[in-house]
């Protein structure tokens, strides 16, 4: 969460210059997975073998909730991780859908 004190003031160079809210769209998932589509299958390799031992002693939660991230920006992203933890993408994927309808 932003901490609006430590935010800085806006400052006149040639016109008011401040942060740019980055929340105010919510793509957060097409620039990860175009470079993931960008990269060579061996790259994609290792960073899903990184990923996956980065997250080996993670709670189950987190992991379930990571590997829906990695799913939104690349479905064989996704399915990586997810079988390098040893879960099933499909129902991690229909948990999160369930939820969302609820």
């Amino acid at each position: 969460m932003e901490d609006p004190a430590y935010r800085e003031r806006p400052r006149t160079i040639s016109g008011a210059v401040d942060r740019h809210n980055h929340r105010l769209d919510n793509d957060y998932y097409s620039q990860p997975g175009n470079l993931f589509r960008l990269m060579t299958a061996d790259a994609r390799k290792r960073l899903i073998g990184n990923i996956v031992a980065s997250m080996q002693s993670v709670p189950l939660r987190i992991q379930e909730l990571q590997i829906q991230h990695f799913y939104k920006a690349d479905p064989e992203y996704g399915r990586g991780v997810a079988q390098g933890l040893g879960l099933n993408v499909d129902k991690v994927v229909k948990q999160k859908q369930e939820s969302a309808a609820d």
